[in-house]
């Protein structure tokens, strides 16, 4: 075969391949635009109290560097993917609190979390009452608050590194 024509059919594999990437990052952004949680304009004056007893206002965590805040739930399987990253982001420093929605009363989360050994900060929202103020329909869900607003959310699963990418995008926007 004459190289002519093995670089002609290289061209085309990259080109259907580009178009491809295009066409599945759309898709994805509009399923995170279908599926976005109806969200507060600012999360000044929202305290809440995590599993250990901590109050924590999100606005004042998100003050000086972007915070990620992990929507999630222990019956959720797309979860037990996400969770040990967002985990992993929590012990090396990074800016992350977790909402537990609907997982059950306080000491059954926190034997939940030891067995699956789970330190990140988590807020139990045992009723789902925030979740559906928020209107968050899908878990896992993360958000990005920077000084007080939101800026990112996604749904569903979402690597380690996409999780700092969306962090450090927030840090220089």
């Amino acid at each position: 075969m004459s190289t002519f024509f093995t670089r002609r059919r290289a061209l085309r594999w990259l080109r259907e391949g580009v178009i491809f990437v295009f066409i599945a990052l759309a898709i994805i952004w509009g399923v995170d635009r279908y599926r976005q949680p109806a969200l507060p304009e600012t999360f000044t004056g929202m305290t809440l109290q995590t599993l250990d007893g901590q109050a924590v206002d999100l606005a004042a965590l998100s003050d000086t560097r972007p915070l990620l805040v992990y929507v999630w739930a222990t019956w959720c399987n797309v979860c037990r993917f996400t969770s040990p990253s967002v985990d992993k982001l929590a012990r090396h420093g990074d800016n992350v609190i977790s909402i537990a929605i609907r997982s059950g009363d306080d000491a059954r989360l926190a034997k939940w979390m030891q067995k699956k050994e789970l330190t990140m900060p988590v807020i139990n929202d045992a009723r789902g009452e925030l979740a559906q103020r928020w209107q968050v329909s899908v878990t896992p869900t993360l958000l990005v608050i920077d000084k007080g607003k939101p800026v990112s959310t996604t749904t569903g699963w979402t690597s380690y590194w996409g999780m700092k990418a969306r962090l450090w995008w927030a840090s220089i926007g």
